[in-house]
């Protein structure tokens, strides 16, 4: 699994071993699991494709859990413009699958919380990276 961490923005990217759809899917799986709530699903393939329009595969998530992220609102409200979570999934020119989200220790970083706050959000870290890896079956 390649992992890219661009620290000046926040962002990590992870190569998935996987579709856009199918790591989509995985996500969503292994939150349900978890009781992570998966809040929205955005396909903007599908919204550009009504709009007459052509892109690659792109996939939104947008998820969380209130027991974590409630405690990070309360310390510092401005939180919630980077709450809930999201993971982006898409298909990049040469037709491999990324799958991208924001630095838990950035996102606490940004909005001036105590750095162990970013255990709360680090908990998914794993299951994005699970999503991207090989399947355990292959």
């Amino acid at each position: 699994m390649t992992i890219a961490a661009d620290a000046d923005r926040g962002i990590v990217r992870l190569l998935s071993h996987h579709s856009v759809t199918a790591t989509t899917d995985r996500l969503v799986s292994l939150f349900k699991e978890r009781g992570i709530i998966v809040f929205a699903r955005i396909d903007f393939r599908s919204d550009a494709a009504r709009a007459g329009l052509t892109m690659r595969q792109e996939q939104l998530l947008v998820f969380g859990n209130p027991k974590a992220g409630t405690p990070l609102m309360v310390a510092e409200p401005t939180i919630g413009l980077d709450l809930p979570l999201k993971a982006l999934v898409w298909e990049d020119a040469e037709g491999k699958t990324q799958l991208a989200y924001n630095d838990p220790q950035y996102i606490v970083r940004r909005h001036g919380l105590a750095p162990t706050l970013s255990a709360n959000l680090a908990a998914v870290v794993p299951i994005l990276e699970r999503a991207a890896a090989p399947s355990e079956d292959a």
